[in-house]
């Protein structure tokens, strides 16, 4: 290895261990601020809320729902292309409205949780989160 590559690969290495410890600090910081109780209190909050309104909009938004099992039944990747890409994948919720349907329809993200239940939810997520 040559003075420039093995200088270079030192580079590297030190930038993954910043990026690791720099990602380590976050999810400290992230554990210490939702333990609080104060948090998990307004956490609960918000979940009722969402769970509320998913229920309230549940019989209006329900066909989009029974669209999106369907395309994934039938593995029919173009509907699934049309779906709203918002998300929390963490906590199981996929949007199963239109793409447009903040705009258009004006409705919040609706879909079900991970145990199956109707909500709605305002903002997204990446998946690996």
């Amino acid at each position: 290895m040559t003075a420039p590559e093995e200088e270079r690969h030192v580079q590297d290495a030190v930038r993954r261990r910043a990026r690791t410890r720099a990602f380590a600090e976050a999810e400290d910081v992230i554990s210490a601020v939702l333990s609080d109780p104060g948090a998990q209190e307004a956490r609960a909050r918000v979940e009722a809320a969402e769970t509320e309104l998913g229920l309230e909009l549940c019989a209006h938004l329900q066909p989009y729902q029974d669209r999106y099992d369907q395309a994934v039944r039938d593995s029919d990747a173009a509907r699934l292309t049309g779906v709203c890409a918002g998300k929390h994948g963490r906590w199981g919720r996929i949007c199963v409205l239109p793409d447009d349907h903040e705009t258009s329809m004006e409705e919040p993200h609706w879909g079900r949780n991970s145990e199956g239940q109707p909500i709605a939810w305002v903002g997204s997520a990446p998946d690996d989160w």
